[in-house]
């Protein structure tokens, strides 16, 4: 498979459409009809089903579309880390994470970095501790944001001078509103919205002394904002992280934090033997200095 054909075929499954398509690769129609046959003849399978107005992916086209947007992504983001030049260091860093305050010290770490290397680029992605560590395994990102627990035999870490704290969040109204802190045996018969990543549900069996699959769960969030508009509506009770949801002013929504107490510790990780770009590398160093300026203030 040739990359300028896989893009060709990430382009086509994006539009549904081949004229479409190819208007906007700069083809005429005929060659990319042709590249495309050529491509299921090498794999020898059928990529698409062709209808009249559009076309949609079989499911093993769908598997080469996910396939492919990782190839091209994971080769772009080689070739733009092999061009910076000796004087300054460029390319590009990819870092993902899920909603935590402890973003607030990556984004002060990228700042001082772009006053010395200023053509380095950073790009975020937001997701769970599932997404991420599928991303870092599969080469699409440099270093993943994750809470504790987390696979130590398979990354390396840095923890993060932040901690994050675990509650509920429900609307100003509910009678639940009014205590100080939220016990077990307060969420046994209640309808729950919680994470989807595998940690959290593991931490809040711990907690709960009982198998999520036990409670009362309506619903899964992946990240909060989405979440908190369902607790609005009154379908349940959000599990989730201090600080994400503003719950200030005239907001509906409350958070109360859990007793006993229960705190996400954070970490930066990599995967092991990872080889990384200069760009990569100068900003494991300058975090590094950040986490040690902050300890000795500790």
């Amino acid at each position: 498979m040739e990359l300028r054909v896989l893009r060709y075929f990430i382009a086509v499954a994006n539009e549904q459409n081949i004229s479409a398509a190819a208007k906007q690769l700069h083809l005429s129609q005929p060659t990319l009809s042709r590249q495309l046959k050529d491509l299921e003849v090498e794999l020898g399978t059928t990529l698409f089903e062709r209808g009249n107005r559009k076309i949609t992916l079989t499911e093993e086209g769908m598997f080469l579309f996910n396939k492919a947007k990782e190839i091209v992504e994971l080769t772009e983001k080689t070739e733009a880390n092999l061009k910076g030049t000796k004087e300054e260091i460029g390319g590009e860093v990819y870092i993902g994470g899920g909603e935590t305050e402890a973003m607030q010290f990556i984004a002060k770490t990228i700042k001082e970095l772009l006053k010395s290397q200023s053509s380095i680029r950073f790009h975020l992605y937001s997701g769970n501790a599932d997404d991420i560590t599928e991303k870092l395994d599969n080469g699409l990102l440099d270093f993943g944001i994750v809470i504790e627990p987390m696979d130590k035999q398979k990354y390396d870490y840095i923890k993060l001078p932040a901690t994050d704290l675990w509650g509920v969040l429900m609307r100003q109204d509910d009678p639940l509103a009014q205590k100080p802190f939220i016990q077990p045996e307060d969420l046994m018969d209640k309808p729950l919205l919680i994470s989807r990543q595998t940690a959290v549900s593991n931490e809040m069996t711990g907690w709960f002394g009982k198998d999520i699959d036990d409670l009362h769960v309506v619903g899964t969030y992946n990240l909060i904002y989405n979440a908190a508009l369902m607790v609005e509506e009154n379908i349940g009770y959000a599990l989730c992280l201090d600080k994400l949801v503003n719950t200030t002013g005239d907001s509906k929504l409350r958070f109360v934090p859990l007793l006993p107490k229960l705190e996400a510790n954070l970490n930066v990780i990599w995967k092991k033997h990872q080889v990384f770009s200069s760009a990569a590398n100068l900003f494991l160093e300058q975090l590094r200095n950040n986490i040690k300026k902050s300890d000795s203030f500790n």
